[in-house]
Parts: C-alpha cells; structure tokens; sequence
C-alpha cells in the first residue's frame, strides 16, 4: 500500500520542509533504510517524552510540594503513593483502608498503579514517579504505533500523537495513557477487521478509566448503517468479557472496588469545566441538579451526533464519530482536568489530520494548562503568582471553544466529504478506519444497477 507522505499532504509540513530540503520528490524511495515509519515514530515519542519529564525538574529536585503550581510540574503520582497506602504495600480494592485512603480509579488502573509500586523501592516518591514515567511512556508508544498502524496509507499522521503538546504537558500527572492506548489498539484492530478482540480492548479500556464505555454508541450506530450486526455482536460480547474478567475478582473482595463509581457520582463542579466558568459569572447551577444538567446536556450532544451518523450523505468515518462523541462528554462533564485532553489527542488525529487544526487546538489547551496552575497557585495562598477566578474562567471558556472549533471542522467534514482530509476530495475513499464497516470486494464490484451490501454512499435504511 502507498504511504502518504505529509509534506505532499500537509500544509503545515509542507512549508516546515523547507529547513530539511523540501517536500519530498516523486523518486523519493520509501523504506529504503533502517529508519522506518515507525521506528522514527517511536524516536519522537522517546523525545517528547524527555520533554515532559524534564518540566518536572523542579518538583524532582525540590519536591512535590513547594512550587508544584507556580512551576507547572504538579502530578497526581508521587502524592497518592503514600496518601492511599501504596508506600506501605497496599493492594489496591484487596487491603482493607480507611474511605479516604483507597483508591479512586477503575480496577484495571489499579493493578496498573501497583505493579508501579511492586517496581519501586520502598519509600522513595520519586522512584515511583519514575517508574510511572516509563510505563506510561509505553503506553504512550503503544498509542502512536497503533494509530499510524490503523489508518493504513497515512502513518505519518501519528507523528501528531506522538508529538502532541497536550501529552507532553500532562501526560504524566496521572495514568489516562493506559485507557488511551489501550482504545487506540482496539481502533486499529478493528480497522483490521478483528471486531472480536478489538472488543477485548475497548473492555480493557473501560475497566481503566470510564471514557471508553462511550464508544459503544457510536459504533452500534455505526454498525446498524451498515447492517454490521454479527461484528458489532462480537465486538460487544468481546468488551463485555474483558471487563467482567477484570473486575468481577475485586468486586467479590469488595473493599474499595467501588469507589471510583460513587466518587464519580458524588462529585461536584470542578475545574475545567463549563459549569465552574457559569458559577464564576454568577450562573450556577444548584447542586442539586447538576449531575441532571449534565446528563441532560450529554444526552442532547449524543442525539445530534447519531443524527449525523444517521443522516450524513457517506458514512462517517469511525475516528470522527469516535472523537466527536468523548469530546461532548468532556465538554458537558462535571470535571474537564487538564489530562483529560489525552483522551482526545489520538481520536482527534484519526477524526481530522491536520497541523494546523492540531496546533490550533493545542495552544489552547496550553493556555489553560498553564492558567489552572497559576489559579491553584492563588488558592494555594502565593496570591502574588495566582491568577484570579474571571481570568481562570476565560481559560475555561478557551480550551472550550478551541474544543468545540475542532468538532465543527469534523462535523463540515462529515457533512462535505470534499472537505475530508483522508476522503479525496470527497471522491468516497474507503475509511482506513471502516475494518467490517467497508464493502466486500464483491460488492464494491457490482455493476452500478445493485444495490452495495453496505450502504457507504447511500442513505441510511428505512424502518420496514
């Protein structure tokens, strides 16, 4: 297959080539020499990752505690080793622990954070952090080589994952690189048609963090336009699996499995999201009804999005669906932390390709990384430093924006497949994404009287 190379398909690149010689010629011969795709992939991963871990000097070598807001190198990590007793041996939803001292996140980041702590000698915060750091930054590679090895003919465009802004700034204050990189595989298995086992790992997602579970509508929906029942089948029966196999033990041990689910529930407006912005202006929602309020308003997003789904003149492509349906959770969330971007980084480059909607997008999200920090700080009592709440606030209303700008490219996108980056000018190139979705070579032969088996161009069926 033909690898699209970025400096003829991108802009950005294009004009960035310039300082390497240009945009590559037509006798450019492709994997010629060691230095492969994905090898050099891996190499801007490795190197993004030293960035990130170098913005947490300061906390290094002084510790997690002074200055952690005002030098931008807070994390979740070394704290929650000794305050949720992994420092001690703890094993976390097993040990029996006070309430506030167990551990707040799904089974499957759990066994995550204790195989961090197995691997760390006993005591040392930063060690653990350390230990963190790689592991998460193979997750992180995981997530890229599967993104480049899932969009087919464009391997490049993990380049955008690897290198995202986004990941290197917050990829290491807590563990949301092992849901993403164990959803970006299950996308690339099932843009290899392995819906089965592709299902395996959206369950394996969902027992680490709760995002993924969203996923599920979009493909039905997916599915059910392209009368994909028996995938979709296996698909759901391989998530199902997964996730029973992890979590029924800690279930039946029942000392703590549970709290992640209730902490969710139990939570209140935080930072980073539209709701803190309203209360800021004067426009709160009573607490009594904002878990309704955003359900209500995530119930709203879903239906347009299966509208979408269901009305666009192609089927859309799995990523801008896929990305379109966690960015309105994130946007309608109670909470929108600032490593929650991670969540969207992958799903965003499969959804729409582009630097320049990727960097556009980025500098956003690092403006209110740098501003919820400095609003910290303030709470923090170094007022000097602090930013004040109408200035956090037009952060949020930022990064908000810059999210929402992006879904509206995917959605003109969906709408006028000639604005497609990865649909040729709007000419009905198969989705690199699609796996069961796409049409038998059979039935992408047929003569043009019949009917396709899947509708790709057509409309969707009709009840009856």
């Amino acid at each position: 297959m033909i690898s699209i190379l970025p400096s003829r398909d991108d802009r950005v690149v294009a004009n960035g080539s310039e300082v390497a010689g240009g945009v590559a010629g037509r006798r450019v011969v492709l994997g010629a020499t060691w230095w492969n795709v994905y090898r050099v992939l891996v190499l801007m991963t490795a190197t993004a990752a030293a960035i990130g871990y170098a913005s947490k000097y300061y906390c290094l070598a002084n510790g997690w505690d002074a200055g952690k807001y005002t030098h931008l190198c807070y994390s979740d990590i070394p704290p929650l080793y000794t305050l949720r007793g992994l420092a001690d041996g703890a094993i976390p939803y097993i040990t029996d622990l006070p309430a506030d001292q167990i551990l707040e996140y799904p089974a499957l980041t759990g066994v995550f954070v204790y195989l961090a702590a197995r691997l760390t000698p006993a005591g040392n915060t930063d060690w653990f952090f350390d230990v963190n750091v790689v592991l998460l930054l193979i997750c992180w590679i995981i997530a890229v080589l599967a993104t480049a090895v899932a969009q087919r003919s464009r391997p490049w465009d993990a380049a955008m994952v690897a290198l995202a802004p986004g990941i290197i700034l917050a990829g290491t204050i807590n563990w949301d690189l092992l849901p993403v990189a164990l959803v970006a595989v299950s996308v690339a298995l099932w843009a290899r048609d392995r819906p089965g086992w592709a299902g395996v790992f959206l369950g394996l997602g969902i027992a680490a963090k709760f995002y993924p579970l969203l996923l599920l509508g979009p493909m039905f929906l997916l599915c059910w336009r392209a009368r994909a029942w028996a995938a979709f089948g296996r698909y759901v029966a391989g998530a199902v699996a997964a996730w029973l196999i992890v979590n029924v033990p800690f279930a039946l041990a029942d000392s703590g499995w549970s709290r992640f689910y209730s902490f969710s529930r139990e939570r209140g407006e935080d930072f980073g999201s539209i709701w803190l912005a309203l209360t800021t202006a004067g426009r709160q929602v009573p607490p009594d009804l904002l878990n309704a309020a955003a359900t209500g308003l995530l119930l709203l997003a879903a239906a347009a999005i299966a509208v979408l789904i269901w009305r666009a003149p192609q089927i859309p492509r799995v990523g801008q669906v896929l990305f379109l349906v966690v960015a309105a959770f994130l946007l309608t969330n109670k909470v929108y932390s600032p490593q929650y971007v991670i969540w969207l980084i992958p799903l965003a480059v499969l959804a729409r390709p582009r630097w320049r909607d990727l960097l556009i997008w980025q500098t956003a999200e690092a403006v209110y990384f740098v501003a919820v920090w400095l609003y910290l700080a303030g709470l923090d009592g170094d007022g000097a430093r602090g930013l004040s709440k109408e200035a956090y606030a037009v952060a949020i209303v930022l990064h908000v924006a810059a999210t929402l700008w992006l879904c509206g490219m995917v959605v003109r996108d969906v709408l006028r497949p000639q604005h497609d980056p990865v649909r040729i000018d709007g000419a009905g190139v198969p989705d690199p994404l699609a796996g069961p979705l796409q049409p038998s070579p059979a039935a992408q032969h047929r003569p043009a009287t019949d009917s396709p088996a899947v509708p790709w161009t057509a409309e969707p069926p009709t009840a009856g």
